[in-house]
């Protein structure tokens, strides 16, 4: 095992109550209780260091310990500063494993907490957006020789892994977990939809049914984001780029528009599109007194905040999460969680049964890579089918839930091109 390595956490007395969480996801998340045992007995991480960047909180706390479990030194960062828990931090540092992160850090020592992460020289990483890989490839080169490969756990990291596989800059291979079909049917669309809803109700404590609801994008986060509004009873508009998901939107039951005509008519605005400047100044210039804005896309950039604050003549917080601003012509706009991610940084995130199964691909995927990274070279590549398939039967054997299979007839049938 390699060097203990010390942590910089914000306050290691709240260890207790970060456990009780830890505990609570813990008993809920069953398919990654499974391959914790798996873990234990055949220790796939023996001798090597694993850097995880992701959202820090409960959930994430119980992968790191899974990964530990299979014999890794764990340090941990988180990837996004208003998502990270301290409580939590200070309960993996109790469990062994090294941690580098705070709760809303500035901007500077957000990323120096990163680049610390990195420095422990890991062998394995799992990234969420892309950060780790990033500064890697263009900040600190001098570390890329010791890794063996990573997993990446959303649509943000993997346009960015892509990106630099396709210019030659990717130096070693990563899995593309959120691709995998037990990420985007049930994280991006159950988990993203019900928790941006928590986020959102439980920093506003207003009523969504009978306003109109703006979700930016139809992906699979914002069809969850959509359904659940609509569920809550609310008028839906989504707006949309392409032109198939936007017929989708519509024969989905959903009203679409350009932002331009969203603008005048939303009440709650949600960005869920991974691109920046998806509301901008010319569509606040259009929106209703009291227009609520919330992203959740990756990075603070899908709403300008630059060009709202331009058009402000004040800005002050007033609810936890909901700064307000004052147009000139007296019209406020409201933005939830400066404009970060509204389900991690107003809430915690999506449920504990939702991140079991996306977290189990993390582990196995985590596993796949390190096993087979000469093989792979650098390139992005996606969960192999039998590893998705795996946790979706795990996950159904966890429910007491038993299906078909195939006779051999059946499956003869199948393969067979010739008439019958």
């Amino acid at each position: 095992m390699k060097t203990q390595l010390n942590s910089i956490v914000r306050d290691p007395s709240l260890a207790p109550e970060g456990k009780l969480k830890i505990d609570w996801v813990q008993a809920h998340m069953p398919v990654l209780n499974e391959i914790r045992k798996e873990f234990e007995r055949d220790q796939p991480f023996k001798g090597l260091r694993v850097a995880i960047s992701l959202h820090l909180e409960a959930k994430t706390a119980y992968l790191a310990k899974v990964v530990q479990a299979g014999g890794a030194e764990v340090v941990i960062t988180g990837s996004n500063p208003l998502s990270t828990q301290d409580d939590v931090c200070a309960a993996l540092v109790e469990d062994g494993i090294a941690v580098y992160a705070k709760y809303n850090p500035d901007p500077q020592e957000y990323k120096d907490l990163m680049v610390k992460t990195l420095e422990t020289k890991p062998d394995l990483i799992i990234d969420d957006g892309g950060d780790l890989v990033s500064i890697l490839h263009s900040e600190r080169q001098d570390l890329l020789a010791q890794v063996r490969g990573g997993a990446e756990e959303t649509t943000t990291g993997i346009l960015r892994l892509k990106a630099m596989e396709k210019d030659g800059s990717l130096k070693f291979p990563m899995v593309a977990v959120n691709d995998a079909y037990c990420k985007y049917l049930f994280d991006n669309r159950y988990g993203t939809g019900q928790s941006v809803w928590d986020g959102i109700n439980r920093t506003t404590n207003l009523v969504v049914a009978g306003k109109t609801v703006v979700v930016n994008g139809y992906g699979w986060c914002g069809k969850g984001v959509a359904m659940r509004a609509k569920g809550l009873g609310a008028n839906v508009v989504v707006t949309e780029v392409d032109a198939i998901r936007a017929v989708e939107a519509y024969m989905d039951g959903f009203t679409v528009l350009s932002m331009d005509d969203a603008a005048k008519v939303g009440e709650f605005f949600v960005t869920v599109t991974g691109n920046k400047d998806v509301i901008r100044g010319a569509h606040i210039a259009n929106m209703k007194d009291g227009a609520i804005l919330s992203n959740a896309g990756h990075f603070d950039i899908e709403v300008n905040l630059v060009e709202l604050a331009a058009m402000s003549v004040s800005k002050r917080v007033v609810r936890r999460n909901i700064e307000e601003y004052v147009l000139k012509d007296g019209r406020k706009i409201y933005v939830l969680a400066e404009g970060r991610l509204v389900n991690l940084a107003a809430g915690d995130g999506h449920p504990a049964e939702i991140m079991d199964m996306t977290f189990a691909l993390q582990a196995m995927a985590l596993r796949y890579v390190n096993e087979n990274y000469e093989k792979i070279g650098s390139q992005v590549v996606n969960v192999p089918y039998e590893l998705d398939e795996l946790v979706a039967r795990t996950k159904l054997q966890s429910l007491g839930i038993t299906i078909d299979t195939l006779s051999d007839e059946q499956k003869a049938y199948l393969d067979s091109w010739a008439s019958h």
